[in-house]
């Protein structure tokens, strides 16, 4: 008679018969015993044969004896980090778990203090890679994200782990803006500020899959930026502003596209003969740091009267610190420029003066003039040249148009130049500035109703 691959047994002071079925590969019996809520013997050795079968039932599902040898083995067997992975790949590829995490590893680490860590700009190591390889990277680019983490990725993922992150939570990030009534582009980078650590975590090999791939991002029209016509910065370029310095960045920016942080950035040594060498960008987080795309650039300047302002205001500096001073600087700190507020301020009063309302007058920023510099030069010259001027260079257009200037370039952005903003000069551009309250790193703490 054929062994059978269970034991059919009562226990003593109970009424059913029990099952203990067999590991059939190791010839010892699996430690669970079932009820068959059988008092026959005979009917409960049915009731063992057709669970052999088909299978144990469960609370909500079936257990199979081939299951149960599998588990019965993970349990009693000494497997290495190597196995449990393989293990885990296993499971994975067959569609049973999603993600699993193995204790002490890099997937290990709580997800928030991860992404909180990335974007420190001091302690992340992908800021430490991108200076490494001079890719530009700021402080404040790394704390709006770290601001948007702490607002928006903290409360949802507090608790989680790096590496139990699935592609369901994004998604679910996902759709918990689509009620959201701010901006696409605001959204969008709520979005960006997790999923860019997370593709470098899967880059670096800290989780074993990209579980941002192909997400869908919001789409909307950004609301166009509000840019003067010709007239009207003409206009407010022909009258006088109390403050003769902020005119002439507000100018220099019209004529050149350069922002305020460029601008700001500007020393005596940047002033060439008929151009500016533009190499640094000035905020007040980092000080000078480096331009936006990280590469230096010269901007053609075709018009004396402004070089001559320019130079004319670095030479009445009284810091004394020569070519390395700053073209518009702070009047007490001589390591810095005047407060950037400046500018959009006095804009702003310029426009009210020529006869703008005061809410009209608030959309119009100081960046304006980089979207005004560009629409009137656009047609005048090539993307190649208009691009050498801006600083507008995506990676496949640095590229194309890398170390390849030709004669004549020079020419033909200073006779653009010209024709495009000409008109806009006043007869004479003064650098004059009036006393303002300051505190005591040079900051504006009153403003002045005049222009």
């Amino acid at each position: 008679m054929t062994e059978r691959p269970f034991s059919i047994f009562s226990r003593k002071g109970k009424s059913y018969f029990y099952v203990q079925f067999k590991n059939e590969k190791t010839g010892r019996y699996f430690p669970r015993q079932y009820s068959t809520r059988q008092t026959s013997e005979a009917e409960a050795v049915k009731i063992a044969w057709e669970w052999y079968t088909n299978g144990i039932p469960q609370k909500d599902s079936v257990l199979t004896i081939a299951q149960s040898e599998v588990i019965s083995t993970i349990k009693t067997a000494t497997l290495g980090k190597s196995d449990v992975k393989r293990i885990i790949e296993t499971l994975q590829s067959q569609g049973y778990i999603k993600s699993a995490i193995l204790p002490n590893t890099k997937a290990d680490r709580d997800f928030v203090d991860y992404l909180l860590e990335f974007w420190d700009f001091d302690r992340s190591p992908y800021v430490r890679e991108k200076l490494r390889r001079n890719h530009g990277i700021h402080l404040c680019y790394c704390q709006d994200n770290l601001a948007i983490i702490k607002k928006r990725w903290l409360p949802i993922f507090k608790g989680r782990l790096l590496g139990d992150i699935a592609r369901q939570d994004i998604e679910n990030f996902v759709s918990m803006l689509d009620t959201d009534s701010r901006a696409a582009k605001t959204k969008n980078k709520d979005i960006i500020a997790g999923v860019l650590p997370l593709r470098w975590a899967y880059n670096k090999g800290l989780i074993s899959s990209d579980i941002t791939q192909n997400i869908i991002f919001f789409s909307g029209k950004s609301k166009e930026r509000a840019i003067l016509t010709p007239e009207q910065a003409q206009a407010i370029f022909s009258i006088d502003w109390q403050d003769g310095r902020a005119k002439l960045a507000n100018l220099l920016s019209a004529v050149t596209g350069l922002r305020s942080g460029e601008v700001l950035g500007l020393r005596w040594q940047d002033l060439g003969e008929n151009c500016l060498y533009v190499r640094h960008s000035w905020n007040y987080l980092e000080g000078l740091k480096s331009t936006k795309n990280g590469e230096a650039r010269t901007v053609q300047m075709p018009f004396p009267q402004i070089m001559d302002a320019l130079k004319n205001l670095a030479e009445s500096t009284s810091h004394g610190q020569g070519l390395s001073g700053f073209v518009f600087y702070s009047d007490t700190r001589p390591d810095q420029p005047f407060d950037e507020k400046i500018l959009i301020k006095k804009l702003r009063v310029a426009l009210r003066t020529i006869g703008m309302s005061e809410a009209d007058s608030k959309k119009y920023t100081f960046h304006g003039w980089r979207h005004f510099y560009t629409s009137y030069m656009k047609d005048k010259i090539n993307n190649k040249l208009l691009q050498s001027q801006t600083g507008h260079k995506t990676l496949a257009m640095l590229e194309h148009y890398s170390n390849h200037a030709t004669s004549g370039d020079k020419e033909r952005i200073q006779q653009a130049q010209i024709s495009a903003f000409a008109g806009l000069l006043p007869e004479r551009i003064s650098t004059d500035k009036t006393e303002r309250e300051r505190n005591a790193h040079g900051q504006y703490t009153a403003w002045q109703v005049a222009a």
